[in-house]
């Protein structure tokens, strides 16, 4: 390779890059990078191209390395460009191809963004996604089945019964000895719905006690007119006599 070509690339090289190129010497080069694409609210994001010319370049590929000026770029992305940079040169041997390389690099810059912007927005759905369906499962609760149920009132009722007897030996401690014996005698006699229980089977046991053929009679049959007209005619049979 003549210096002349090289002198003849580096001149092409700094009319399209006049301030992302520096030459470092006649067989290298740096140029700053960016993306050809840019997307709204994303983070800067530059890399530096270095591209070191051998002996018999162009028929040889140039040694390049790659190194993030703004923002980050990965191990795996690093190693993805300078693989996909290779490709393009060797398809580009025989011929000046910097400017291919700084283009394809431009591209692939680009895409990378993109990529990271969908990834970055997928990510934050699948928190909102998840977030959601924390609350609805908060505000849905464990759903009831007949054996979570029973299983929950036989620990309600327990929980009932023990509070009680809690309560009721409180306030018996604080009672004097005498009204906790009329409270324990209190405690003993039936309650009103238990009266009316044991009442209610006394009135079937009196049933037993009826004569046989024995008309019941349901005053409520007669209105007060027809009760009225039986008093009149009892009173009609009535007859007084003077005895003056």
């Amino acid at each position: 390779m003549s210096a002349e070509v090289l002198t003849e690339e580096f001149e092409v090289l700094e009319s399209i890059y006049p301030t992302e190129l520096s030459i470092v010497s006649d067989r290298e080069i740096q140029i700053d990078v960016e993306p050809d694409e840019t997307i709204d609210g994303d983070h800067p994001f530059k890399l530096q191209l270095s591209v070191h010319y051998p002996d018999n370049y162009p028929d040889s590929l140039p040694h390049l390395t790659l190194g993030a000026i703004e923002g980050e770029l990965e191990d795996t992305e690093h190693e993805t460009l300078l693989e996909s940079l290779t490709e393009v040169g060797e398809e580009n041997l025989g011929m000046a191809m910097t400017f291919t390389l700084v283009s394809y690099l431009r591209e692939q810059m680009a895409s990378l963004v993109r990529k990271r912007a969908d990834q970055l927005m997928a990510e934050e759905a699948e928190k909102e996604r998840l977030i959601i369906e924390a609350e609805e499962a908060r505000t849905r609760g464990t759903p009831v089945t007949v054996e979570s149920f029973k299983a929950w009132k036989i620990k309600f009722t327990r929980e009932m019964v023990q509070r009680k007897a809690k309560d009721e030996e409180e306030r018996l401690r604080a009672l004097s000895p005498k009204d906790r014996e009329e409270w324990k005698r209190a405690a003993t006699r039936p309650t009103g719905r238990q009266l009316f229980e044991k009442n209610k089977n006394l009135e079937h046991d009196d049933d037993s006690f009826v004569e046989e053929g024995t008309v019941s009679v349901d005053i409520s049959q007669y209105d007060r007119s027809q009760l009225r007209a039986h008093e009149d005619d009892d009173d009609d049979g009535v007859h007084f006599s003077d005895s003056d």
